[in-house]
């Protein structure tokens, strides 16, 4: 089962409509989430990714906005979503976000967090462009601290592989600068040692390359 068939069930047992893709980049999970019915607002800070994601998925809705300051008022919300994003936020903020989430979640709302760990074939093979082991690690910190703290209740968490195929390394850097244009000059100027990196570290694939990513989901519900 992929990521967004896992958040979708999750969403489905608790019933929610009403949806924040919190760090929606250029919509793809805040698609899939319109696709099944949900009401969606996409949030994320970078205003071209907000201006592809509206040309997009017309069908949901998108502003620009950081996780630390949501746009949504008290209580308004059945669910929100922190896809590969709980990480990008500014450490110092990561607990604020987790507030602002509580804020704006309806009692018995639910908040799903999904983050790649720091191992994995894909991690492995991207971590010259960007080393994000210690990033990662505090996202998940964070977390479980706010829940140590007795702030959430856990609902579910799911430890699982995510595999993705390249047909090449520039396939690959193709990818991670989807995700982050910064990185496309340090990708290209590493473009040997990745391509020797995936070929070392990927199975093979129908058509070129497999990576596999360690993934952790929590789903939570906020304690009034």
């Amino acid at each position: 089962m992929q990521t967004p068939e896992r958040i979708l069930a999750i969403l489905a047992d608790a019933g929610a409509r009403t949806v924040a893709d919190i760090g929606c980049g250029s919509g793809a999970l805040s698609r899939v989430l319109a696709a099944h019915g949900h009401t969606v607002t996409g949030i994320d800070p970078d205003a071209d990714a907000v201006s592809r994601a509206r040309e997009s998925v017309p069908d949901a809705r998108f502003e620009q906005a950081t996780a630390e300051a949501l746009p949504f008022t008290d209580a308004s919300l059945d669910a929100a979503v922190f896809l590969n994003a709980l990480h990008h936020v500014p450490v110092p903020l990561m607990r604020q976000a987790l507030a602002e989430v509580r804020r704006v979640l309806r009692p018995g709302g639910t908040l799903i967090v999904v983050e790649p760990l720091a191992e994995g074939s894909f991690f492995e093979v991207m971590r010259p462009v960007e080393d994000e082991t210690a990033i990662r690690r505090e996202a998940l910190v964070a977390l479980r601290a706010d829940m140590a703290e007795g702030h959430w209740s856990r609902i579910d968490e799911q430890q699982y592989d995510r595999f993705t195929d390249f047909a090449s390394v520039d396939d690959f850097i193709d990818y991670l600068v989807a995700v982050d244009p910064a990185r496309r000059a340090i990708a290209g100027a590493l473009r040997k040692e990745l391509d020797a990196l995936l070929k070392e570290r990927a199975t093979p694939a129908e058509n070129g390359f497999r990576l596999t990513q360690p993934m952790l989901l929590v789903a939570v519900s906020p304690e009034r």
